[in-house]
């Protein structure tokens, strides 16, 4: 990522504390702010203002997977910034100090924004995509395994339809896959094999489409599905026709083949089936296939950052109710 000058001084400003509702950071606070962002970087006594702008255009240039996702360090310094333990008086909600980093960040294509936790976090205007760090095995915080706990009850609970629209929909999209549309299953006769099919553009521009089947339960290679879980046998048929048959883009005017087929299952899909499935297929399109199961979706939906669908939620007690169990 490269960003114009003036806006790297800006920000600088902003890190610095020389920009009004900042917290104001001397030289050794500067090393300490970067320390807390995981950065090994020391301030050497120069003027602040120049030495952040330059350690930023640093951290711009680190590693990322595209344009709409900047480097991790620097989703963890937008965030370090808008702590709001660091609240200056007259701006106790941090209102202030977000609307003058977004008038930074705007001019590169970003806007900063709090979430349902109070955590800043960073979104890509054009593509609406979240930036933040989103390793899916990396250690949940407590609050984080309370809500992944409340969706393996929902994944418990729900039906093929609503894995669909209530869980893999948002997923995928905040993911950064877009035109996503979802064959539903009250036509069966339009479905050819996939419950879903979306498309990702590369860095390059190139466009990969992609398509869904998604199973509720388990997928195992028992010669009879069991209750609860769906023999992967059904399963050849519907890829097969997935990858066979063309879908049509509007965008382009034009009817394109499935790139990558997408086994999703709300719950485990076994070696077994992984294996079965993978002998029944020739090798051009066994390199097509990609498992996702229900703990890949739990680690993705928790760590994105996604809101719970609301069968997922806690009930929300009523203020009048009383327990019966308390005598009068």
């Amino acid at each position: 990522m490269k960003w114009k000058s003036r806006n790297l001084r800006e920000l600088a400003n902003i890190i610095c504390g020389d920009a009004d509702h900042f917290h104001y950071r001397s030289s050794t606070y500067i090393t300490e702010f970067f320390q807390d962002c995981d950065l090994e970087f020391v301030h050497d006594g120069s003027t602040r203002r120049i030495w952040v702008a330059e350690r930023l255009e640093e951290v711009l240039a680190m590693p990322h997977t595209g344009p709409s996702s900047p480097p991790d360090a620097f989703v963890r310094i937008i965030r370090s910034v808008l702590d709001k333990g660091e609240a200056q008086d007259g701006d106790p909600d941090r209102s202030a100090a977000l609307s003058a980093i977004n008038i930074v960040l705007a001019r590169e294509g970003w806007e900063a924004f709090y979430d349902n936790h109070g955590v800043g976090q960073l979104r890509h205007i054009a593509t609406n995509t979240i930036a933040q760090p989103a390793n899916p095995h990396r250690p949940l915080t407590p609050a984080e395994s309370t809500r992944r706990d409340q969706l393996i009850v929902y994944l418990e609970k729900c039906s093929e339809d609503e894995l669909i629209e209530e869980i893999l929909l948002p997923l995928f999209r905040q993911l950064g896959f877009h035109r996503i549309t979802a064959a539903g299953h009250k036509d069966k006769a339009l479905e050819y094999g996939k419950d879903i099919w979306m498309k990702y553009t590369l860095p390059t521009l190139h466009v990969l489409y992609f398509g869904i089947q998604a199973k509720k339960g388990k997928l195992d290679s028992a010669g009879m599905g069991k209750e609860g879980s769906r023999n992967i046998g059904e399963i050849l048929n519907q890829v097969t026709m997935m990858l066979g048959h063309e879908i049509f883009d509007p965008e382009f005017n034009r009817r394109v083949l499935v790139d990558h087929a997408f086994i999703v299952a709300g719950g485990e899909i076994t070696k077994q089936a992984r294996n079965w499935l993978g002998n029944h297929l020739d090798a051009t399109k066994r390199s097509q296939i990609m498992f996702m199961d229900r703990d890949d979706i739990l680690n993705l939906f928790i760590v994105t950052n996604l809101p719970l669908p609301n069968g997922a939620l806690p009930p929300v007690k009523d203020a009048f109710s009383f327990d019966e169990d308390i005598p009068f």
